[in-house]
């Protein structure tokens, strides 16, 4: 048969901002092989191929009928298009050649509501038949007094009536196979992993446990590594357990062994992991794919705890796992049996509901930790994070303006001000002196941007204050390479073992003649310079968009919002972008741009998310 090149009603999605060529010729395809002129199958295909290239894990059928989300993907002649109804949809698709039933090996996944590409399909199931088999397992207690013993030496007893939360989630911990530590800057999380790893070592049967810490970039795992080496000297454990407490941490991409040109590892389930306790800090930050690749590479007897703010930006990828295992923005009891046997254990109090029943125990695996140590004495930065969480635009701007916080600021946007304001920062910028003070100097001051395009997005930024320092600095506008410039690593190098996210700076280098080098930080204190040339891809960097800030820390922050609508600008980019900062932030923007930011939440659609809660409900 020969098919149409566009099946009738559907020729004009050629064109549209959310279709892409890629989405038409994928649909195209999926149209020719199923042998029918469907439109059915032409517009479903296009639309998930398209939900997938923004975030999603599928395409949720129901949205069909959903104006908002008509007009969002298919423009403002949606309503003279022939969308079909969500029962007439599945019958065309349930009845095609290339859809099939979940498991089945079909280009196209049908399952309840949804529609997924089949690798995301098998991604989603294979992850959250992971967890729901982690949840359902407890770890048998050696002995009790002493795993309390342990418990009560490393989170001591206030003297407080109030929960320690930290506390509760080392017992949890020690006591799930399947373990999520969650939480905002400062509630410490990777400084109560430290003191887990010591628990599970004195709990251990044998002297080998083998424990690997990961994160999903360069940055995040050396923060890690950092934290456990710092935890480590206060811990009161005997010292033949601290030398077991590992501290390197790997990407995971490294991890797991990454093949070049391809989208698989060495690591698999015929190849797995040699490990006991796989911790992954950052969560936030792993999308569907990695994950599920993850915890096919680990031994079925492994542990796996992660840690990450579950409030924060999803993955850049598709999925926002760790926001559908926690059930972000939904609270859940434990059940009664493992409340109990919490209490018992690590001998605080539970102030929270008890369900007597459940069927589900993923909520007995999930701690939230509350209490930020960071914001305690900065207390406008925990107030306006809080309320950009809760979605209050009006109070969070309430706070920003309020004078007697003195750690976060609001300016409105003009080009006058945020320009002087911008190159006021850089006015005293120079490269002379050791190059760990001038990457000392991102670390005390950071400018993030919303966007990465527009005259407020990061790329106009960079430009902008480039040519105000090559100015100062009389270096020459045409010189590509120059002393002082940052550099933003945009693509993992396992060679020169450089990943997207690490920050350099090139200088000239008194070893060499006074030649550049990039020099970024390596492990201990130590510095790594590379010739330019041999770089990976990368951007020059004053200023970086909030997506690479994520996992990073800076003493003041700079949050800079476009003066125009976005639907990328959503609560979870403002909260990142605000708990970067670790003494001050101050955003500059538009206040009902900000507002309707805060409002508008990150909905991913995904199923991974009813497969773990459903039966909790």
């Amino acid at each position: 048969m020969d098919i149409k090149t566009d099946v009738a009603g559907f020729g004009n999605l050629q064109g549209l901002e959310a279709i892409s060529t890629l989405d038409i010729h994928f649909a195209r395809l999926m149209t020719q092989l199923s042998g029918q002129d469907s439109p059915e199958l032409f517009l479903a295909a296009a639309l998930v191929s398209s939900q997938t290239r923004e975030g999603h894990i599928c395409l949720d059928l129901a949205e069909l009928s959903n104006e908002e989300f008509q007009q969002e993907k298919l423009g403002e002649n949606s309503a003279e298009m022939p969308i079909p109804s969500l029962e007439a949809m599945k019958s065309v698709l349930s009845s095609s050649v290339v859809v099939g039933k979940p498991g089945e090996f079909k280009p196209l996944i049908l399952g309840e509501n949804k529609l997924y590409l089949n690798r995301y399909w098998h991604y989603e199931d294979r992850l959250a038949k992971f967890i729901k088999n982690g949840v359902q397992a407890t770890v048998p207690i050696g002995n009790l007094e002493e795993l309390q013993s342990s418990l009560a030496k490393c989170f001591p007893m206030s003297g407080g009536e109030q929960t320690d939360w930290q506390r509760i989630a080392a017992a949890t911990a020690v006591l799930k196979k399947f373990c999520v530590i969650t939480g905002g800057p400062g509630t410490g999380k990777t400084y109560a992993i430290a003191k887990i790893i010591a628990l599970m070592l004195e709990q251990s049967e044998t002297s080998e446990l083998r424990i690997i810490l990961a994160a999903p970039t360069g940055k995040a795992a050396v923060r890690l590594q950092d934290s456990i080496r710092a935890a480590k000297t206060e811990l009161n454990c005997p010292d033949e357990i601290k030398v077991l407490i590992p501290e390197e941490a790997s990407t995971i991409h490294r991890l797991l062994g990454y093949i070049p040109n391809s989208p698989y590892f060495r690591h698999d389930a015929d190849n797995p992991l040699d490990v006991d306790v796989m911790i992954v800090d950052e969560a936030s930050m792993v999308d569907l794919a990695l994950m599920a690749k993850l915890v096919q590479a680990l031994p079925p007897d492994a542990r796996l705890i992660l840690l990450g703010d579950s409030n924060q930006l999803a993955s850049v990828e598709a999925g926002a796992v760790l926001g559908d295992i926690c059930d972000l923005g939904a609270t859940h009891p434990y059940s009664k049996d493992f409340a109990e046997r919490l209490v018992s254990v690590s001998g605080q109090k539970l102030e929270v509901d008890m369900a007597a029943e459940s069927k589900s125990v993923i909520q007995d695996c999930i701690v939230r930790l509350i209490r930020s140590y960071r914001f305690e004495s900065r207390k406008g930065i925990g107030e306006v994070s809080h309320a950009v969480n809760s979605g209050d635009g009006d109070l969070a701007l309430a706070i920003l303006k309020d004078e007697k916080f003195s750690d976060v600021e609001w300016h409105s946007l003009s080009s006058e001000n945020i320009i002087a304001a911008i190159i006021q920062r850089f006015r005293d910028y120079d490269y002379e002196g050791n190059p760990r003070d001038l990457l000392e100097r991102f670390e005390r001051f950071r400018i993030l941007c919303a966007v990465r395009e527009g005259p407020l997005g990061v790329n106009a930024t960079n430009v902008k204050i480039e040519k105000f320092v090559k100015r100062n600095l009389r270096i020459k506008q045409s010189e590509f390479w120059y002393p002082g410039q940052p550099v933003l690593i945009t693509q993992n190098d396992y060679r020169l073992n450089l990943f997207n996210g690490d920050l350099g700076v090139i200088l000239p280098d008194a070893q060499n003649d006074n030649e550049l080098r990039a020099f970024f930080p390596g492990s201990e204190a130590t510095l790594r310079k590379f010739l330019p040339f041999r770089l990976p891809e990368y951007e020059t960097a004053y200023a970086m968009t909030v997506h690479k800030g994520q996992g990073s820390e800076f003493d003041e922050v700079l949050l800079l919002l476009p003066g125009k609508e976005s639907p990328v600008l959503t609560r979870e980019l403002i909260y990142t972008g605000i708990t970067r900062a670790v003494k001050k932030v101050a955003i500059w923007g538009d206040e009902i741009i900000f507002r309707t930011a805060v409002s508008r939440k990150i909905r991913r659609a995904s199923g991974l998310r009813d497969a773990l809660w459903e039966a909790a409900e």
